[in-house]
């Protein structure tokens, strides 16, 4: 597991300086692309950025689990969810 995470502030703030723009037009363009991934996803639509990242919405049915507190039956309904893939650059980045 990693040390640190990345927060938002820091992310746009290191593109801000690796391309020369400033930290409100990034943060609006990383804004802009978190609203149309969901966008898109909610309406079915998958969206891929070859070799790095998919993102593509699933069903998922129906099913029965247990709490696990009490080891009592509850009903799972179905339903969506985000399917999240890492690409071939991502993974190998990783490495």
């Amino acid at each position: 597991m990693a040390d640190k995470s990345i927060t938002k502030t820091e992310l746009v703030a290191s593109i801000a300086s690796a391309t020369g723009l400033s930290q409100a037009n990034v943060s609006g363009v990383l804004d802009s692309l978190f609203s149309t991934v969901s966008e898109s996803v909610a309406k079915g639509s998958k969206v891929s950025i070859p070799g790095w990242i998919s993102f593509e919405q699933v069903a998922t049915s129906a099913r029965t689990g247990r709490n696990p507190q009490t080891g009592e039956e509850i009903k799972i309904p179905a339903g969506k969810r985000v399917k999240v893939t890492a690409g071939s650059k991502l993974k190998a980045a990783v490495k």
